[in-house]
């Protein structure tokens, strides 16, 4: 998400929650806030989900303690936007030394950190959108289309750096120019990291009526506290007691913005063992992926003597078995 949103949105505000609010907190009421507008709860309201995504959007930002830190220090510097040239000062082909016009030029600051540079882009990138080389003068990123034929305007290349929710549920974000002008950008659903989409005809014009070059976008995807993407699945560890695991029970898994789904884990579980949710992985055009939920028996580090005594005597009962002799007569060969 941009730094402009961040500083045209109070997501405190959005959450019903205080500047100083504490992870517990916070916590508690977007889950009580997101059980009322998911839409699972509310099927066909337009308002309801645009709702939920708004919640869904806060909390990704300021319920990570690094981004909140980062939401804050925008929020009282008062925000601000820029695009510069990746590399440093030194450079040429600077998208602010010579697309300084096109984009007012000048300071601020992004907290997003969109970089652009000029120039060079078919030869590295020419592959990917199938536009080598050809008839004519230079390349398509700057050079003469055909012998006296118009100029083709220069490519811009671009960095955005995204929230893991944007990448996997899609979302429109905005780059804002030195001068004010917004470029509005569709991220699709499922968005993978170093993913580029391409913004036809926004790069640099053309300086004698040809066509104007494209902006390329290259998205990097922050990383998620609780989920991992593995293609359209998508994975969590959910801890569970020993108990649990010997006598089997329902569980609340996660799911990424919406509310907990139960699951019943099978007495005598492993560590390890996963747990399949249908559908609730990542929908793109190619199919719609799963959530993986990876079984970790948590141990207890401290037990009562009471506690201790029960288990050695539970132990006592257990049949003399030793789980490793399979192991060690395979390691034999």
């Amino acid at each position: 998400m941009a730094s402009q949103d961040w500083f045209d949105k109070d997501f405190y505000k959005i959450l019903g929650v205080s500047k100083d609010v504490s992870p517990a907190e916070l916590k508690k009421a977007y889950r009580k806030l997101a059980r009322k507008y998911h839409p699972d709860a509310n099927p066909g309201n337009a308002a309801a989900e645009a709702k939920f995504k708004e919640l869904s959007e806060a909390h990704a930002v300021i319920g990570d303690p690094e981004q909140r830190k980062e939401y804050d220090a925008v929020r009282a510097m008062g925000g601000g936007a820029r695009f510069t040239a990746p590399g440093g000062g030194g450079q040429a082909g600077g998208f602010e030394d010579v697309f300084g016009g096109m984009f007012g030029g000048g300071g601020g600051g992004r907290q997003q950190g969109y970089s652009f540079q000029q120039g060079g882009f078919d030869d590295i990138l020419g592959g990917v959108f199938g536009r080598g080389g050809g008839g004519g003068f230079g390349t398509a990123s700057g050079g003469y289309r055909g012998y006296g034929g118009p100029t083709r305007g220069h490519d811009v290349v671009a960095t955005a750096t995204i929230d893991f929710i944007t990448a996997v549920h899609g979302d429109q974000i905005t780059l804002q120019t030195q001068d004010g002008r917004p470029i509005k950008v569709k991220i699709p659903a499922g968005v993978a990291d170093g993913q580029k989409i391409k913004l036809r005809g926004k790069g640099q014009p053309s300086p004698d009526g040809g066509e104007p070059g494209d902006i390329v976008l290259t998205i990097t995807v922050r990383k998620h506290p609780v989920f991992e993407r593995e293609g359209l699945n998508l994975r969590v560890t959910v801890p569970i007691t020993f108990v649990e695991a010997s006598l089997g029970a329902t569980i609340e898994v996660p799911t990424l913005g919406g509310p907990p789904v139960k699951l019943r884990v099978a007495p005598g579980t492993p560590s390890g063992r996963v747990l399949r949710v249908k559908g609730r992985g990542v929908t793109t055009p190619k199919g719609v992926g799963d959530l993986l939920a990876v079984v970790q028996v948590a141990v207890p580090s401290h037990l009562s003597h009471d506690a201790q005594e029960k288990l050695e005597a539970f132990a006592e009962a257990l049949p003399k078995e030793n789980p490793r002799d399979d192991l060690l007569a395979r390691a034999k060969g």
